[in-house]
């Protein structure tokens, strides 16, 4: 039952979220989208880049993090399975972070350290950081509120409400027969009542 619940939950998102949620996910999609064709268009960026940090399988792992991105930022423009497809973002962020920030605080990141001041420590990891920390912060809420009403899972979520809307109204005449049966149970109960009372008055 929980197990249904969160799947519900994932799958099928109310559009109880502010319509300006769709800004946010224009924000983040767009950056992923654009992230995502950057990794095939240039080299450096794709699997140059994942072999300097010492991600595993360098090449695999930068295509499917590519189509990953692009798929998913297409995913979060559009508002289809959005709160499906957070989750792995936000793994990513995560990975992303801790396998070049925690080096770049270090001062041993084989990536080129930023041209200006500051280029190791806190500060350089709280300036570098920044992109990552507004897309992992823009996909939870998007996790937690949901694409709102202006999105395919909005409309989605619009149309099932419609459908039950629908159904329950089919069941309108069998209530009506049941609220007329009812009263003609009360009626004939009332007369009933009405004539043994004027029977007994009479004797």
């Amino acid at each position: 039952m929980r197990l249904r619940r969160t799947i519900d939950w994932l799958l099928n998102p109310p559009p109880s979220a502010p319509s300006a949620t769709i800004l946010v996910r224009l924000m983040a999609g767009g950056v992923f989208l654009s992230e995502g064709i950057l990794k095939f268009v240039y080299v450096n960026q794709g699997v140059g880049r994942f072999t300097k940090i010492g991600i595993p399988a360098p090449g695999p792992m930068a295509h499917f993090v590519a189509i990953l991105e692009i798929v998913g930022g297409l995913l979060l423009v559009s508002g289809f399975l959005t709160r499906l497809i957070a989750i792995p973002f936000v793994v990513e962020m995560i990975v992303a972070i801790l396998s070049t920030k925690v080096a770049l605080y270090l001062g041993t990141s084989p990536l080129p350290l930023p041209p200006a001041p500051p280029q190791i420590g806190i500060w350089a990891v709280l300036h570098e950081s920044r992109s990552d920390y507004a897309q992992i912060m823009s996909v939870l809420f998007l996790l937690t509120a949901g694409p709102g009403p202006w999105s395919i899972d909005g409309m989605l979520a619009l149309a099932r409400k419609r459908q039950w809307l629908r159904n329950d109204d089919r069941l309108e005449p069998q209530r009506a027969i049941i609220v007329h049966t009812e009263n003609l149970i009360r009626r004939d109960a009332n007369a009933r009542m009405w004539y043994w009372n004027a029977r007994c008055s009479r004797s």
